[in-house]
């Protein structure tokens, strides 16, 4: 069963060096665990942060780097930007008639042309 993704949810880039922690701008009337549900809205470089060093070579500002260090890679400040929404998982439950973020989506990093994933949702408790 997934988990709802909410405030604070751990995010990782293959390419990043450091997870990065969600933030929820989207809604704010949807709870659990007393934290605002994200929704595929929560996607930009605001909601999602830094992931510390980037190691891309698809992102322009390693490449140069790399280039310039005669082909050893040199790892360049992480600059995230999403292609666009969160892909969710599953769709069935809407906050503000958005579509909800559980465990399984994903959100494409144009900068490093990688998918960034949910490491931890942040919510601590199921109830079924």
């Amino acid at each position: 069963m997934s988990a709802f993704v909410t405030e604070g949810a751990v995010i990782t880039c293959p390419m990043g060096a450091a997870p990065a922690n969600l933030k929820v701008t989207s809604q704010s009337k949807v709870l659990c665990d007393g934290k605002p549900v994200a929704t595929i809205q929560d996607a930009s470089a605001a909601n999602v942060g830094s992931f510390g060093m980037c190691s891309s070579l698809a992102n322009p500002q390693v490449a140069s780097a790399t280039a310039a260090a005669l082909g050893v890679l040199t790892p360049q400040s992480c600059t995230f930007s999403s292609a666009g929404s969160w892909i969710p998982e599953q769709t069935k439950v809407c906050a503000d008639g958005k579509p909800c973020l559980t465990t399984g989506a994903q959100v494409f990093c144009t900068t490093g042309m990688q998918m960034c994933t949910i490491a931890g949702p942040s919510q601590t408790k199921v109830i079924s």
